[in-house]
């Protein structure tokens, strides 16, 4: 099993910043690649970002390309989404996840990922 923990969420308003964190117990971490999603109100959970195993690949949903930043620190047990230039259609709870495997052709769907944390809310005002 493995226990993830998110934090860093909050209100901000357009244009501002946050940076998530979702740290990581029960397992050895830098054995998962690490994703973050995100649900709005009346949404299916959609794929945001995503860092393999080592961090030599990251993945962004077009909607955050250029704005978020998916990072890791495997010493600390703990995945970061650094949040730019954020906008109303941003709010939603994010989620983290990891998976022990992942791929290019898969990353983007919720099955694939093995373990999720329970979720922070983001609400960025206009």
């Amino acid at each position: 099993q493995v226990q993830l923990l998110e934090s860093g969420g909050g209100s901000v308003q357009a244009g501002g910043s946050l940076r998530l964190s979702c740290t990581a117990s029960g397992r050895t971490f830098r054995n998962f690649a690490v994703g973050w999603f995100r649900q709005a109100p009346g949404k299916e959970r959609a794929f945001v970002s995503a860092m393999t195993k080592t961090g030599s690949s990251t993945y962004h949903a077009d909607s955050v390309k250029g704005r978020f930043t998916i990072s890791r620190d495997n010493a600390k047990n703990t995945a970061y989404l650094q949040m730019n230039s954020l906008k109303p259609e941003d709010t939603a709870v994010y989620y983290c996840a990891v998976a022990y495997l992942l791929s290019s052709d898969t990353y983007f769907y919720t099955p694939t990922w093995d373990y999720w944390g329970q979720g922070t809310q983001v609400t960025v005002s206009s």
